[in-house]
């Protein structure tokens, strides 16, 4: 019997090795949209009618939609109305939460090794676990790609998480507020921003700190002219801004950025990151206070040669159509740090949110169809198009579908409007309806008590 075959045989009640029947074990590693959503499925449809049983691996204790990483960092986002405790979802939809950081699987016996956990006292946690699984869907995200460019890791921020947003905002606020009480002339990079990366993140950082940083300074902070101090600079090494997606939105962002005076530096390569600025291939230094790098993406380490599956050179987990990993029919892969094929192009799926989201929907189908014994399907991704948005300025995006039969430049309110829509469908697959409009409504009245800018 081939391993195929093997795993079509997989359902819900398996036996131990006692002889004794016992649930389906489903480990998802990786609390991100994709793992996230689909423990949330798993949980809601098969853990609480006992069809399985569901457990989510997560080295984080909560959960933040990470294409808001730069309306963190901006500081135009308060985390506490968006971040999701991973332990509380658990129990409001019938998964397991493990805390934790996945180190390694033993293929033959079925487990997933966890990492022990510290505090910030170094006091443990929870020591070493092993998780057995029967299926194991591996969705752990993406990481900055810094290329080994020197100097990147110790002078810049990689924008990669909450801690790391949360962590340059502060030094944001602290650059301003220093700005503004020296009584010495500003140095060459002070309020010099260098965004190094005009993918999709980079390129709505930059939008969305010309306005937040203009809003820290009018907050007292009178010593400071925005127009005359504060400089932001946009590095991309390909020849325009945006370069993964369509021209018209590259061409429609870059636009709205000079209208801004935010610097733009395209076929830039970064040789190094020095400690006040960056110096470029070319030789040319850019003065910075802050460095953030936001170019390129690739899997986290772990994965990197993992119990012997197959992964390519960003160490992604490459996948067959079913999602399975092409050596192990037991271990699925899903989100960024998954390489799926996607027929008649050259390059895998990319990585995006929508991605992601569709995945999860299709592992909830296949993990039925696996309990029940019938042959899995095949994935197919739709791509309905990407979504620029820049900040309060303007929202730039291109749609596709079967529906208008092309690609549909769309701009402004209506942009906007299903940009916000992309995340609303994300808290619906965790929340539901009603969580949902409750959680908006309270979000639009505390809206016009707040500050719409985080000042600390």
């Amino acid at each position: 019997m081939t391993e195929a075959d093997m795993s079509l045989r997989a359902h819900a009640a398996t036996t131990d090795a006692g002889g004794r029947s016992r649930l389906h074990q489903i480990v998802v590693v990786g609390g991100g949209a994709g793992g996230l959503e689909l423990a949330t499925r798993l949980g809601d449809k098969l853990g609480r009618h006992g069809k399985a049983a569901i457990t989510l691996i997560d080295k984080k204790r909560t959960h933040l939609w990470k294409p808001l990483l730069h309306e963190i960092a901006a500081g135009s986002m308060d985390i506490s109305m968006h971040e999701l405790d991973y332990l509380a979802q658990a129990h409001w939809h019938g998964f397991r939460y493990r805390l934790g950081e996945m180190n390694g699987i033993d293929r033959q016996r079925r487990l997933v090794t966890v990492a022990p956990v510290s505090d910030e006292d170094g006091g443990i946690v929870s020591g070493p676990q092993l998780v057995p699984y029967d299926t194991l869907i591996i969705a752990i995200g993406s990481l900055s790609n810094d290329f080994g460019t020197p100097g990147a890791k110790a002078n810049a921020i990689l924008l990669e998480g909450q801690a790391e947003a949360e962590r340059f905002h502060r030094r944001l606020v602290n650059a301003l507020i220093r700005a503004h009480t020296q009584p010495e002339p500003l140095r060459a990079e002070q309020l010099q921003v260098a965004i190094v990366g005009a993918g999709a993140t980079g390129t709505e950082l930059a939008a969305e700190l010309h306005r937040t940083m203009r809003q820290l300074v009018a907050f007292g902070l009178d010593r400071i002219d925005p127009d005359k101090h504060i400089k932001i600079h946009l590095i991309e090494a390909a020849d325009r801004i945006l370069p993964a997606l369509p021209e018209r939105l590259s061409e429609a962002a870059a636009k709205l950025l000079d209208g801004l005076d935010v610097v733009v530096h395209t076929s830039a390569r970064v040789a190094e990151v020095l400690p006040n600025g960056l110096r470029l291939a070319s030789g040319r230094l850019i003065p910075a206070e802050l460095v953030v790098w936001a170019a390129g993406v690739k899997a986290p380490e772990v994965l990197k040669d993992i119990a012997g599956l197959e992964t390519n050179r960003l160490n992604q987990l490459v996948v067959l159509p079913t999602l399975q990993t092409t050596r192990d029919p037991n271990i699925f892969a899903i989100g960024d740090c998954a390489a799926c094929p996607w027929p008649g192009h050259d390059q895998p799926v990319p990585p995006r949110a929508q991605a992601a989201h569709q995945q999860a929907t299709h592992m909830l189908k296949q993990m039925r169809r696996r309990l029940a014994g019938q042959p899995l399907i095949d994935w197919h991704y739709r791509d309905f198009g990407s979504l620029v948005a820049l900040g309060e300025y303007s929202t730039v995006g291109s749609l596709m579908g079967r529906l208008i039969g092309r690609n549909l430049f769309i701009e402004g309110l209506i942009a906007r409007l299903m940009y916000k829509s992309l995340y609303k469908l994300h808290q619906l697959a965790l929340h539901g309806v009603t969580k949902v409009s409750l959680d908006t409504l309270v979000r639009l009245i505390t809206r016009r008590t707040e500050p719409h800018v985080k000042l600390h």
